[in-house]
C-alpha cells in the first residue's frame, strides 16, 4: 500500500497492521544468531549464514545497475512468502509496483512509505535534507510499531551529502531500536552507512570485474539478465570476514530499466 508520510503515524497507532502478520516468524530467541531473514536465493543465503540477521541493522550497497533492486525485491518477496509483514521506506518514491508483482511480492503484506528526495539537488539542498530526515523518522515509527519481519530503508540514489550529514547518533538510535527484536532492518544505498556489530554489509557488483560486460547475459540477441557478484563483510569481536557469492537476475529485473538499480 503506498502511504504518504503524513499518514504513517496515525495508521500505525491504530494497531490494525499487526493483524496481518502471521505467527510464522522464527521462534529463535532474539539474540540467537540463527534468527535470520533469508533472501530466498539459496546460494547467497548459504554465504550469509542463512540470510540477513534479525535484530540487527545490515546494509545492501552498490552502484546503480549493480543488482540492488533485484535483490531487494527478492528479499521482500521471500519474507512475504513466509507470511511476514514487510515495510519499505522508499526515500525517492522509486519502487516499481509492476516489477514487485512480477517478483511475486505479496503486496497486501507490504507497507510502502513514499518519499520525495530530489536526486539532482541543485538549489534544493535543504529540501533534500528535510526529506532524508523524514525518511529516517518514518523508519523510526515503523521500527517502534514492531511486528515487521523485514524493514528496508532505500536511500540508494539520495544525494550522498544528505546521507553523510546525518549524525552518528541517528544510526546508533536505530541500532538500539532494532536490537532484541525479530525484525531484520536493511539499509540500501551506494556506500556504507551504518551496521550493527552483528549485522552485515552486502556489497554488489556485476560480474567478476565489478561492472564488466562479463556480467551481462544474452540469449541470442535478447537480454536475459545479470550475473551479480556479492561481497559479504561482517564484524564480530573486531574480526572482519570477507566472502564472495554469485547470483543471477532475470530479464524483468533489469536494473537499468528502473530508477535506482
Amino acid at each position: 500500500m503506498p502511504l504518504p508520510l503524513a499518514d504513517l503515524e496515525s495508521l500505525l497507532r491504530t494497531r490494525k497492521l499487526d493483524r496481518t502478520l502471521t505467527s510464522t516468524l522464527p521462534s529463535h530467541p532474539a539474540g540467537d544468531e540463527l534468527a535470520i531473514a533469508a533472501t530466498g536465493l539459496p546460494g547467497l543465503d548459504a554465504r550469509l549464514a542463512g540470510g540477513f540477521p534479525r535484530g540487527q541493522l545490515s546494509e545492501l550497497i552498490g552502484p546503480r545497475s549493480s543488482g540492488r533492486t533485484s535483490l531487494l525485491r527478492q528479499a521482500l518477496a521471500a519474507a512475504t512468502w513466509r507470511g511476514e509483514l514487510v515495510a519499505l521506506v522508499d526515500a525517492l518514491d522509486a519502487f516499481d509496483v509492476e516489477s514487485a508483482s512480477a517478483a511475486r511480492i505479496e503486496l497486501d503484506r507490504l507497507l510502502w512509505v513514499r518519499g520525495h528526495v530530489v536526486t539532482n539537488p541543485g538549489m534544493c539542498r535543504d529540501l533534500n535534507q528535510r526529506a532524508v530526515d523524514q525518511a529516517i523518522k518514518a523508519l523510526t515509527l515503523v521500527l517502534q510499531a514492531g511486528n515487521f519481519g523485514l524493514v528496508v530503508l532505500d536511500v540508494a540514489e539520495a544525494p550522498r551529502e544528505a546521507i553523510r550529514r546525518l549524525p552518528f547518533t541517528t544510526w546508533l538510535r536505530l541500532q538500539r531500536m532494532v536490537e532484541g527484536t525479530q525484525t531484520a532492518c536493511v539499509l540500501v544505498g551506494t556506500e556504507p552507512m551504518a551496521r550493527s556489530s552483528a549485522g552485515l554489509t552486502l556489497r554488489l557488483g556485476i560480474g567478476e570485474s565489478g561492472l564488466g560486460m562479463r556480467g551481462v547475459r544474452f540469449r541470442g540477441r535478447l537480454f536475459e539478465g545479470f550475473d551479480v557478484t556479492a561481497s559479504v563483510a561482517r564484524a564480530r569481536a573486531h574480526v572482519r570476514e570477507e566472502t564472495m557469492a554469485m547470483f543471477a537476475t532475470a530479464a524483468f529485473n533489469d536494473e537499468a530499466s528502473h530508477h535506482h538499480g
